[in-house]
């Protein structure tokens, strides 16, 4: 985790359990009752926003790319998200299996597809896309 920028309370990627380099990652956020967005979504039914599975599945795919370029300063950003499905929902005390396989690759342009587990059952899945600039995404000259 190391690799990305975010740190608690938006990291949403506990720890990687599969890496096939610059194929395919395995993730694993194990979700609780202490995250933040609990506290709000809802608070007598919570349940995990779908916009932070697929930030979980963008992160991972950042893991992915980052780690196949080597590392260093480098940023991921999340460029894209296409052919999103929500098919069950992610509450307290289960299991996220974030599953990310590369599609493409142009240059900077990472497009992956990932899908979101809890037991097997596919609880969210979609492609997405990663763009890695080489100034590390802070603007280089003259931006």
């Amino acid at each position: 985790m190391e690799l990305l920028p975010h740190r608690y309370p938006f990291l949403l990627v506990d720890r990687i359990v599969e890496w096939d380099p610059g194929k395919r990652i395995v993730g694993i956020k194990n979700v609780t009752i202490n995250e933040p967005f609990f506290q709000g979504h809802f608070p007598d039914h919570p349940i995990m926003p779908g916009v932070l599975i697929v930030e979980a599945l963008a992160q991972t795919g950042g893991i992915l790319a980052l780690k196949a370029m080597g590392g260093g300063t480098r940023i991921a950003y999340f460029t894209g998200i296409d052919n999103c499905k929500f098919r069950h929902p992610v509450v307290p005390g289960d299991q996220l299996r974030l599953e990310i396989t590369v599609i493409a690759r142009k240059g900077p342009v990472w497009k992956m597809h990932g899908e979101a587990r809890v037991d097997g059952a596919v609880a969210a899945k979609g492609d997405v896309t990663a763009t890695i600039p080489d100034d590390g995404g802070k603007g280089g000259e003259g931006a």
